[in-house]
C-alpha cells in the first residue's frame, strides 16, 4: 500500500500486536506542514467511568511507532508507544 487517503486512514481500527487489544479508530491525524509528511495519529482514550465534566483525552501514537497498515487495521507495539494513557487498566 503506497499512497492512502486520510478519509481512509481515520476509519481504521488501531490493534495491539502483542495483546490484540482494541485501542480504537483513528480521531486525528497530525500532518507537518513543512515536511509535508504526516507526524502521527490520535485515538479517543477508553474511558472506565462516566465524566460529567472534562475533555476526552487521545492516546498520541508516532508515525514511526506504527508496525504495519492493513486494509481494516492498523497494528502497532504498545510497548514502544511513549505514551502512559495505552497502558493503563
Amino acid at each position: 500500500m503506497g499512497i492512502i487517503k486520510t478519509s481512509e486512514l481515520k476509519n481504521k481500527e488501531v490493534i495491539d500486536v502483542n495483546s490484540g487489544k482494541r485501542l480504537g479508530i483513528i480521531s486525528d491525524i497530525d500532518i507537518d506542514l513543512v515536511e509535508g509528511r504526516i507526524k502521527g495519529i490520535s485515538v479517543p482514550k477508553e474511558e472506565k467511568g462516566f465524566k460529567i465534566f472534562g475533555a476526552k483525552e487521545d492516546v498520541y501514537i508516532a508515525w514511526d511507532e506504527i508496525s504495519r497498515i492493513g486494509h481494516d487495521v492498523i497494528l502497532v507495539d504498545a510497548s514502544r508507544i511513549n505514551n502512559h494513557m495505552i497502558n493503563e487498566d
